[in-house]
């Protein structure tokens, strides 16, 4: 619609005789379109605020002179506004031929024909000729233009020097290419990157007739400049300048379904469009209320997995792990799986087996994993990934306000004033919020980051924190608490908002606590490293900026006292009075596109969906009417419980669904030990994984794009996923777990998600009212979803907490039983980067490759110096658990003391230094503070090579049997 929407009193104004109402400050564009009315445009487009630079939008208004661009014009009361009079048709076409006469007019072979603004708005003007000769351009190598042949000018000196305004096309990055001599210089790419994404990565250089976009310095290129490739500059761009390779090379998409990435907890929604069955592209979709129409590397681009040659795409099955893989049709292997389950518990018992569910599937196929479980394998032995995540969340929130989720919306932050980011990067595991977040901040929000490292919001282009708290691994509990001490001791707390909305008794007992002296910032200091000066102006700044939001990460849950942590958080925005508002509220930033899906329903061993525990008879009697079963009140096996069971040899079989915890889990070593002792793990994935090394089972899953179901976002938004193309395995992932319950003798009649989810909404309260129609009516729901709220509830707790009264409790600081020493001096961290997702899995199999093919370790250059290491050399990482060896990045990020490196790369395995300490509520392990030693090293440890050695050994596929 040209412009972007805006808010405000209803103003009435008349555009060729049409009356038509629109909000206050909404453009004379957009108020023509909402008429249906079009304006010709080129630099106004809806997703950045208006420019008027093309001069083709101009219309006519009474009583002004001239004929200002309708784009920059705010509507008023009573005005009269003409689109059409020959004096701007005349104007329009007049324009349209001065861009015409400095573009390469090469629409049949042009990769945007048929989906170029351009050429629509050349015939929307009616521009059939242009008067203009050939001569100076950026288009033509020579700079004569397009010369009919013998022309004399042909033979000027211009072309026998070449063109001076000539850039050749640059196609460094692995998704799009940037063609210089078709830009016109609208700079909408360029306030895409700034409005939209908020990186500032182009510019326009020159005046003029030398103005041409820039990706910053003259020698850069896409690739070598700040660009993240979040794909906004593509989207916004009119012309074939900056374009997708994808439709360069496949054409132009002819059809689109709408469905929901099935990367990171944003949860955006995106238009696939393709030609018949062959995926084109992945556009954001501006009506997703996730994204806005905004996306990211990996949702935008890095969907080539789905093709990739290392998709297994028939079952396999073996006797023993050290066997090949034999192929076998999906009778033979739902059949050898079924008889060796069945077998493991008629000798060793019902509950010697379980299942793990995928916070990568949807909310329909986890819901039927651990239906599996409960119902066919009459045991509640069901976990999942949100285990070694945000299982904290879950509780602590619990414990807090009385429900296991965020409190807020993401459109909620254009309403905060001050936020705080504990333990998360939201620039790269959460970059389409992140870009939102950067957005609120240049408009003047304030910003605390607690975090042992230097992430990119504490300073980048435009954005700089008011405090940073760099803090030591190991310590959020004792910050938090002396943040909410200064906030106590000094009067800052909201008290009639305490008064009102929580316990006071309990908040009496807990100000007692955190006012002694010991949860001072001065106190700390030496304990957590943070400068106590900066830690009570930071307190200060959140009690008394006005709305407070807090965003956190696993930096928070994955460790011993991570529930403590978040109840600590809890407190803090229960103290100042920031919950149940837009602009305040805690958000945990959720990892994987669907790990609050797969906690809503059920995947944890004590809670049935709805987070219902199972002991309760009235739960578990809902289910058993609806599954006819008789459902074990005895909670199972966590994922740990399960990995030492095994050991012991109690655990003998395990159906993992979408996971993999080989490389995901803790203590890689141990995690070894309990798959190779179980006598039947089943794998149900995409690709042969780190897990698959140690399974009997393999049954080939499917992506995001060849499935019906829901995905729920961390901000409980239940979206569509919709099927673009078939499974190319044959089932979606669904099916292939009722084939196997089948298999074992259940009865499960499903056929089609839609049925799933009404199951779903039967028997748990808070999906109570949500079906495919009303997902497909509103375009998504944020749960709960039920009689009192039956079109979803966008913030919780507004009108009081959902337990009632919001409950304080006592944050003791408990120090991690991991610490350093002579042999292990400093503290490993580990987090993730802006290109890769989780395991790797599926990036891995992308061009995102390209920004980080390995797992490197950051140190501080001072503690490099000790240890004589140099920027880019091999070193060795030891710990109590384990060693590997990876690259040095010297830099100062992070801390002296603190090392920091990802886990994307499975030939690195990071999580083999990690140790098996965890969360004292949730079994959630502690990632995020291991002791280790950093040394010199030649090249891989002998565990790596034994590790590749086996992984080799174990991936070998004999042909099909004819």
């Amino acid at each position: 619609m040209g412009t972007p929407a805006k808010e405000g009193a209803p103003v009435t104004l008349t555009i060729d005789g049409f009356d038509v109402t629109v909000p206050e400050g909404t453009s004379v564009m957009r108020a023509a379109s909402e008429a249906g009315l079009k304006i010709p445009k080129l630099c106004a487009t809806d997703s950045v605020e208006a420019f008027g630079s093309c001069r083709l939008c101009v219309v006519e208004i009474d009583g002004r002179r001239g004929t200002p661009a309708s784009c920059t014009t705010p509507v008023a009361e009573g005005m009269q506004v003409r689109t059409q009079s020959s004096r701007v048709k005349d104007i329009r076409r007049g324009v349209m031929e001065l861009y015409i006469s400095d573009h390469p007019l090469d629409c049949l072979t042009c990769g945007a024909n048929n989906d170029c603004e351009l050429q629509d708005m050349a015939g929307m003007v009616g521009l059939r000729d242009v008067r203009y000769k050939s001569g100076k351009n950026h288009y033509d190598i020579s700079g004569n233009g397009t010369l009919a042949q013998g022309d004399a000018r042909a033979r000027a000196p211009m072309g026998d020097l070449g063109n001076p305004q000539y850039i050749p096309k640059d196609e460094s990055n692995p998704y799009f290419t940037y063609d210089p001599a078709k830009c016109i210089v609208c700079s909408r790419c360029v306030r895409a990157c700034e409005e939209v994404q908020g990186t500032f990565a182009l510019t326009i250089e020159g005046r003029g007739f030398d103005s041409r976009v820039s990706f910053g310095a003259k020698t850069d290129n896409a690739m070598a400049s700040d660009c993240v490739s979040c794909g906004a500059c593509v989207q916004a761009c009119p012309t074939a300048t900056l374009q997708e390779k994808s439709v360069i090379e496949l054409g132009t998409p002819e059809r689109s379904v709408i469905t929901t990435c099935a990367y990171c907890g944003v949860g955006c929604s995106f238009k696939a469009e393709l030609n018949g069955d062959e995926l084109v592209r992945m556009t954001p979709y501006k009506h997703g209320k996730a994204n806005r129409g905004h996306s990211c590397v990996k949702g935008r681009f890095a969907y080539g997995y789905a093709t990739h040659n290392d998709r297994i795409l028939n079952p396999m099955i073996r006797d023993s792990i050290d066997e090949p893989w034999q192929e076998v049709t999906w009778d033979e292997a739902l059949t050898f799986a079924a008889n060796r389950m069945r077998g493991l518990q008629e000798k060793h018992g019902r509950r010697s087996i379980g299942v793990i569910t995928s916070s990568r599937c949807t909310n329909e196929e986890t819901f039927l994993v651990q239906k599996l479980a409960r119902g066919v394998f009459m045991n509640n032995n069901t976990d999942t990934c949100a285990r070694v995540c945000h299982s904290p969340t879950g509780y602590g929130l619990g414990q807090t306000f009385g429900t296991s989720a965020g409190t807020q919306d993401f459109d909620s932050v254009e309403h905060t004033d001050v936020v705080i980011v504990i333990g998360a990067n939201p620039t790269d595991g959460h970059p389409v919020f992140a870009s939102r977040l950067k957005k609120r901040l240049r408009a003047g929000a304030k910003l605390i980051v607690i975090d042992p490292r230097r992430i990119d919001l504490v300073k980048s282009a435009h954005i700089d924190a008011a405090h940073h708290l760099p803090l030591r691994p190991g310590t959020n509990v004792a910050v938090v608490s002396a943040l909410a001490h200064v906030i106590v001791t000094e009067g800052l707390m909201d008290e009639a908002y305490i008064r009102e909305r929580c316990d006071w008794d309990e908040f009496q007992e807990y100000a007692d606590f955190i006012s002694n002296e010991r949860h001072s910032p001065e106190a700390n200091e030496l304990l957590t490293g943070v400068d106590p000066a900066e830690l009570r102006a930071a307190a200060r700044l959140f009690a008394t900026g006005g709305n407070g939001a807090i965003y956190y990460g696993l930096g928070v849950t994955e460790h011993s006292q991570g529930s403590t942590t978040v109840i600590g958080i809890a407190n803090l925005a229960m103290l100042t009075g920031n919950v149940g508002r837009k602009g305040v509220g805690v958000n945990p930033l959720r990892g994987q596109n669907n790990v609050q899906g797969s906690c809503d329903m059920g995947s944890f061993p004590h809670e049935l969906p709805g987070y219902r525990h199972v002991k309760n008879e009235d739960v578990r009697n809902i289910f058993e009417d609806a599954w006819g079963v008789k459902i074990d009140p005895e909670p199972g096996l966590r994922i740990p419980n399960m990995l030492d069971a095994a050991v012991e040899g109690t655990f003998k079989g395990l159906y993992c669904q979408g996971e993999d915890i080989l490389q995901s889990d803790p203590d890689t070593k141990h995690v070894a030990a309990g798959l190779a002792a179980m006598e039947c793990v089943i794998v149900h994935d995409l690709f042969l994984n780190e897990t698959a090394n140690y399974a009997h089972v393999f049954l080939p899953g499917s992506t995001f794009l060849e499935k019906e179901g829901t995905f729920t976002n961390a901000e409980r938004r239940i979206n569509r996923v919709r099927k673009v193309m078939a499974p190319r395995n044959g089932y979606a992932d669904w099916e292939v777990t009722q084939l196997l319950a089948n298999a074992m003798g259940a009865n499960w009649q499903y056929t089609h998600p839609s049925q799933i989810m009404e199951e779903i909404a039967a028997t748990t309260p808070s999906f109570a009212n949500v079906t495919y129609e009303l997902l497909d009516e509103k375009g998504s729901i944020q749960w709960p979803c039920n009689e009192s709220t039956p079109e979803g509830t966008p913030l919780m707790h507004v009108d009081g907490f959902v337990r009632g009264k919001g409950r304080f409790i006592v944050t003791e600081y408990v120090a991690t039983e991991e610490k350093t020493g002579p042999r292990f001096p400093l503290l490993l961290t580990t987090g993730r980067i802006l290109s890769q997702y989780n395991v790797g899995a599926q990036t891995r199999r992308t061009a995102n490759v390209a920004w980080h093919d390995q797992d490197v370790l950051e140190i501080h250059p001072h503690d490099a110096e000790l240890r004589g290491i140099n920027d880019g050399d091999f070193i060795k990482l030891a710990s109590r658990s384990g060693e590997t060896a990876l690259r040095a990045k010297i830099t100062d990020r992070v801390s002296p003391g603190v090392v920091y490196t990802t886990f994307h790369h499975p030939d690195t395995q990071a999580n083999v230094i990690t140790t098996d300490f965890s969360d004292w509520a949730t079994n959630c392990p502690e990632y995020k503070v291991t002791a280790v030693q950093v040394s010199q090293s030649n090249g891989p440890t002998d565990w790596q090579e034994e590790y590749n050695a086996q992984a080799e050994q174990s991936r070998r596929i004999l042909p099909a049997a004819e």
